[in-house]
């Protein structure tokens, strides 16, 4: 072992402490990881130098197309997003299940069978803020699903050829050898099928016990005070017809339906059995973070018409909370005696005020001092507001552009188009992904500002730093030291070296790229699998299986790192339940592979 070798080796087991041990932010650790790399003196040629990298190659992986593909991707899913098309989306899929179990069963299997032949990186970026939002109605912490989100896109990428890089790579290798039998499309699909089956049904059984329970702290959430907000069921829309439980207004998290209004006639309480009609006029109690998710939702409108006299378009607003001063002179009179639209340019949609329910027409309001508003405007607005007397606090509310369902059309078209030019080999993922991305601005699916904030830049980094350390494992031959070490002490029976070439494509997939792990492995597996006499196929195989199920680690896969942040995960998480799964993969390949490819073929 060289000096080089020990040294990166010393420097991974650091990062992997610090990132299991600590609270230290995962970008934070592995930027520091390659600085440490790039940095230190090593020696060379009879003296030393500095850096096991030099700065070309620990920086190359922030220009890595994955890496960039991943940020273009978070763009498209900004458009998505403000179009409301991502509750189209999570509607159709998943539905409404009554328990945290069914949840987990209604989403990860339509997502591991779509992943089996779509790229799994945009299909999660895309799911992100839906199943975000599916959690927030179900009255789930995002964590309880954005790691089985990851995971069974993951899974369902080990069915077929097609469905991860990885299993690309893999075939390409074979292919390049003569003396190898070209994989087939499904060939996968009876070891792949299985495992995925298995490790869902895990999941969906313990993952209640096993998966964390971190919910976003949220001061709204934890106010007490309630906004009352009108909203009016318009012509032609999608919830006319439909029950309250069926449109989804029933068992609101922090908001519930006090009354319908319909031609007069007041409806309260309102049963989950009442069907809508278009023209009702629903009346809403709630905490600010609820309002606001009402008032982007699809086939409901705000009640008052002051939003459409606005002048800026509704894709440029967003909602404001201000406190009414005492000595304003919005308390002369009612919000539309006080031409509040007039003089803020900006339209008042919910009043909130110390816990009393504020009954009436917006308009009707008398406004007193103290009162909360919450006010939909350009955002300029901030600025107008701060700059006179008439409010103690002026807030904008994050994330809260009405969504412009409209588009949403629009936007899965993008979506759609970008598949399948990636899909038919017309463009790389990368450029199908830069040009959906600019049609999302280019169209106004999006604004330049959300697509800007879209990106998780702390991702980005996680990325391109992993990248960098596994370029110097690579570089030093830590990683064959690691594979030919572990497949050294497999013995000689074909089970167990089967076992050997899983596990030490799993750990090398944990510790640098997929594509590395499996290039790194080929070889060697080729030549252990000579060296007993048997076919290379189930090896071949538990190198597919093993190079995509990668679940132990944030850093181990792309999806697992998008889900990292907004499910608030740490490290440790990924490691006890992301384990188990992986064992389970392991298990099911290692039992199922030698039974559809036998070792010894006659």
């Amino acid at each position: 072992m060289t000096f080089a070798i020990a040294f990166v080796l010393v420097v991974l087991v650091g990062v992997l402490v610090a990132l299991a041990a600590t609270r230290v932010p995962a970008d934070a650790v592995l930027t520091g990881g390659l600085v440490v790399l790039l940095a230190a003196p090593v020696p060379a040629d009879g003296g030393w130098r500095l850096g096991v990298l030099g700065v070309n190659e620990g920086f190359a992986g922030f220009s890595n197309p994955a890496l960039l593909t991943v940020g273009v991707l978070f763009v498209v899913a900004a458009g998505l997003r403000e179009t409301g098309a991502v509750d189209w989306l999570a509607a159709v899929l998943f539905g409404r299940p009554r328990s945290e179990r069914g949840a987990l069963l209604r989403m990860m299997v339509p997502v591991a069978g779509i992943s089996a032949f779509l790229n799994n990186t945009p299909l999660v970026a895309m799911l992100i803020p839906a199943v975000q939002d599916w959690a927030k109605r179900l009255n789930l912490a995002p964590s309880r699903l954005l790691m089985p989100l990851s995971f069974a896109a993951i899974l369902g990428g080990t069915c077929t050829l097609i469905g991860t890089s990885t299993n690309l790579v893999v075939a390409g290798l074979v292919g390049a050898d003569a003396r190898l039998q070209p994989l087939a499309m499904f060939d996968i699909a009876w070891v792949g099928v299985p495992a995925a089956l298995v490790c869902i049904g895990f999941l969906v059984l313990f993952g209640p016990r096993l998966l964390p329970d971190r919910r976003l702290g949220s001061a709204a959430l934890a106010d007490t005070r309630e906004y009352t907000l009108s909203l009016v069921v318009p012509q032609g829309s999608s919830l006319a017809g439909r029950t309250v439980d069926e449109a989804g207004l029933r068992n609101l998290p922090g908001c519930f339906l006090i009354e319908v209004e319909r031609a007069g006639e007041v409806i309260a309480p309102v049963g989950p059995e009442q069907v809508l009609r278009e023209g009702d006029q629903l009346l809403f109690a709630g905490v600010v973070d609820s309002i606001r998710d009402l008032v982007r939702a699809r086939g409901l409108e705000v009640a008052t018409d002051q939003v459409f006299k606005l002048d800026a378009p509704r894709y440029k607003r967003r909602l404001y909370e201000v406190v009414v001063a005492p000595t304003s002179a919005l308390t002369s009179g009612t919000i539309r005696e006080t031409q509040f639209r007039n003089r803020f340019h900006g339209a008042v949609i919910a009043v909130a005020r110390n816990g009393e329910r504020v009954r009436g027409r917006i308009g009707d309001i008398e406004v007193r001092g103290g009162d909360l508003l919450l006010v939909e405007a350009d955002p300029t607005f901030g600025d107008r507001a701060r700059a006179v007397q008439d409010f103690l606090l002026v807030r904008s509310l994050k994330d809260s552009t009405p969504r412009q369902h409209g588009r949403a059309p629009l936007a899965i078209t993008i979506l759609l188009a970008m598949v399948g030019l990636a899909a038919a080999g017309i463009y790389p993922m990368l450029v199908a992904a830069a040009l959906a991305a600019l049609l999302m601005v280019g169209t106004r699916c999006c604004s330049m500002s959300e697509a800007r904030r879209s990106i998780d830049w702390s991702v980005l980094v996680v990325i391109g730093a992993s990248l960098g350390i596994g370029a110097a494992m690579e570089k030093t031959g830590a990683g064959r030291l690691i594979a030919e070490t572990m497949l050294g002490t497999v013995g000689s029976t074909p089970w167990l070296a089967l076992a050997g070439v899983y596990a030490v494509t799993a750990v090398l997939t944990s510790l640098v790229t997929n594509a590395a792990a499996v290039a790194l492995t080929f070889p060697i597996a080729q030549a252990t699998a000579q060296s007993l006499g048997v076919d290379f196929t189930p090896f071949v195989i538990a190198i597919m299986m093993g190079g995509s199920a990668s679940f132990a680690t944030p850093i181990g896969y792309q999806t697992n790192l998008m889900v990292y942040g907004p499910g608030n995960y740490t490290f440790g998480d990924f490691f006890r339940v992301g384990g188990l799964v992986n064992l389970l993969a392991g298990l099911c390949t290692v039992l199922l592979t030698p039974l559809a490819f036998p070792f010894y073929r006659g």
